[in-house]
C-alpha cells in the first residue's frame, strides 16, 4: 500500500491538493497529515479527490469543532484524531504526531513500523534505534505549503511512502496552484 504523508499545510489548500493528486497518480490509497492543517477550508478540495485523509492536531490547531463536524459528515474520508493517532494501514502499525520529540520518543519504543511527525518544516526520512535493538522508520514530510522550509526558494515537500517495501521518498512541489 502506498501513502501520501504531508504536514504543516497552514490553511493553504492548493499545495495540499497538488501533493495528494501527485500521490494518487503514484498509487497512494491514503493520506496522513501530521498536523497544522488549521481549518476546514484547507480540506474541502482535498476531500473531493476521494482518498481517505488521517490527520492530527499541530501546535496551530485552528477550528477544531469544524474539523470534527467535517469528519462526521465525510463518510470515512476524513479522520481527525486529536493530538496523536495510532493507525494500521497496509498491515503496518503507524504512530502519527506533530511534535518531533514525541515522534522520536515513540519510535524508540519499537512498537511501531513507522512514526510520522511534522512541525520543523524540514523533510527527513531515517531510522531510529529502538529499545528492542531494532529500528523504526521516523519520517517528517516537511511543509507541504513550503512555509519556512530551508533553502532560498522554500519548496513545498511531502513524502510518498510504500508500506509493503517500507520505502519513503521525499517529493517536492514546483507550482502547487491547482484546486479541484
Amino acid at each position: 500500500m502506498k501513502i501520501c504523508i504531508v504536514s504543516d499545510s497552514h490553511d493553504r489548500s492548493p499545495p495540499l491538493v497538488a501533493a495528494i493528486k501527485e500521490a494518487q497518480e503514484a498509487g497512494a490509497q491514503a493520506v496522513i497529515h501530521c498536523g497544522d492543517l488549521i481549518g476546514v477550508n484547507t480540506l474541502r478540495a482535498s476531500l473531493k479527490l476521494g482518498i481517505p485523509i488521517h490527520a492530527v492536531h499541530g501546535n496551530n490547531i485552528g477550528d477544531v469543532a469544524s474539523l470534527y463536524r467535517v469528519m462526521y459528515k465525510s463518510d470515512g474520508l476524513f479522520n481527525y484524531y486529536g493530538q496523536e493517532a495510532v493507525l494500521e494501514l497496509g498491515g503496518r502499525k503507524i504512530f502519527v504526531t506533530h511534535m518531533p520529540n514525541h515522534g522520536q520518543a515513540f519510535a524508540c519504543t519499537g512498537d511501531y513500523d513507522l512514526v510520522c511527525h511534522g512541525h520543523s518544516h524540514t523533510a527527513h526520512v531515517g531510522m531510529q534505534s529502538d529499545i528492542s535493538g531494532g529500528h523504526t522508520w521516523l519520517v517528517n514530510p516537511g511543509s507541504v505549503a513550503g512555509i519556512d522550509a530551508p533553502g532560498v526558494n522554500a519548496i513545498p515537500t511531502w513524502i510518498l511512502g510504500d508500506l509493503e517495501r517500507m520505502n519513503f521518498e521525499i517529493r517536492t512541489l514546483q507550482q502547487p496552484t491547482s484546486e479541484v
